[in-house]
């Protein structure tokens, strides 16, 4: 059955890629960060995970405005889940821009970009990102620091909600669950020693699958003490939206 999905998804690949991706660089530019260019990217995330048999259903509703979405970390596929429901800028390592397909995608999606053990570069998207929240503006970001195995869920780092408080921003976690009841985390997740080329052949040849994006109940300022408690609350709701499933 492999060989089967590999035979009609590689030319749906192709056609997303080749026609549709072009034609969403474009009018990225043209909706110069409106409406358009937020539409436009939550139509070619969503198509990306068709073409892998990943079929979304979101629970609860993203704030609007400006507002810090964090989110449970499994793969590279999890930025596609969530910009096909909510256009958000990401903060994401710098070797995304190097991958086929998603970098160029990402590249053009307001995605801030951070140089990993670069305490500089650090404080640039913190200050980035403050901005962004005080202008209205939506940012996202992965607080556990980069995948894991997709067995259990890590710790929520602090530091990164510090934009939110000292922006006054709400802080809404997102819990994405791959299968039905989330059974096909480890699935989707990096394989050991396997790199982001790999990992994309790999997911694009297995089975059709649901995709849960469940919008929690959002931390409104002032509701938690201090960073290290929005963090908790953050894993916590998280947490909860997967123990459910």
């Amino acid at each position: 059955m492999r060989a089967f999905r590999y035979l009609y998804r590689v030319p749906l690949l192709a056609w997303h890629i080749l026609l549709h991706l072009p034609l969403t660089l474009l009018l990225i530019a043209i909706g110069n960060g409106g409406p358009l260019s937020h539409g436009i990217v939550r139509w070619w995330a969503g198509g990306l995970l068709r073409v892998f048999g990943m079929r979304v259903r979101r629970e609860g509703t993203p704030l609007p405005g400006g507002t810090m979405f964090v989110a449970n970390h499994v793969s590279w596929i999890d930025i596609m889940a969530l910009h096909s429901q909510h256009m958000m800028g990401f903060i994401a390592k710098s070797e995304i821009r190097r991958w086929p397909v998603v970098g160029w995608v990402t590249t053009h999606a307001e995605t801030i970009f951070l140089q990993r053990g670069n305490g500089d570069s650090l404080g640039q998207v913190m200050a980035e990102m403050a901005q962004r929240l005080r202008a209205g503006r939506a940012v996202a970001a992965f607080p556990e620091g980069g995948t894991r195995d997709g067995r259990e869920l890590g710790a929520f780092h602090a530091r990164i909600f510090t934009a939110a408080v000292d922006a006054g921003a709400p802080v809404q976690p997102v819990a994405l669950c791959y299968g039905a009841r989330c059974e096909a985390q480890a699935i989707v997740a990096f394989a050991p020693r396997e790199h982001f080329v790999g990992n994309f052949i790999r997911l694009l040849g297995e089975p059709a699958r649901p995709v849960r994006v469940c919008f929690m109940p959002p931390i409104l300022p002032g509701e938690c003490e201090g960073r290290r408690a929005i963090a908790q609350a953050a894993r916590d709701r998280v947490a909860q939206a997967m123990a459910a499933a």
